[in-house]
């Protein structure tokens, strides 16, 4: 069964580009080292909530936006392999600052219970 590691971080909605652009670089890079598919998301239909919501879960700031991203992997021994080759590539050294703050990004893995139609 295949495995998937999924990523909330803020983006101040200046550095979209700069995001992209980093993204853009390391998305094939993971496929390389064995990701199946990877997806970035910038937000567009975000509902502030008044318990949480993804604004409130990274504590975004005025001029951020959130990005949700995953990455789906064949399973978690090519996902734990995959990623000790990502770390250790040096096409993954941060070029200047990073676009988003890391701080307060979350991420986890996750085994799938529900994967229907495509992709």
């Amino acid at each position: 069964m295949s495995y998937i590691d999924g990523f909330v971080a803020p983006v101040r909605e200046e550095k979209k580009q700069a995001y992209l652009d980093m993204a853009a670089k390391a998305a094939p890079i993971f496929r390389e080292y064995g990701a199946l598919r990877v997806v970035e998301g910038w937000g567009n239909d975000l509902p502030h909530g008044k318990t949480t919501d993804f604004f409130l879960a990274v504590k975004a700031e005025d001029g951020e936006n959130v990005v949700f991203s995953w990455i789906v992997w064949p399973d978690k021994a090519t996902r734990d392999a995959g990623w000790e080759k990502v770390m250790a590539d040096e096409r993954m050294k941060p070029e200047g600052d990073m676009p988003f703050d890391g701080k307060r990004m979350f991420w986890g893995g996750f085994d799938p219970i529900v994967d229907e139609g495509e992709g």
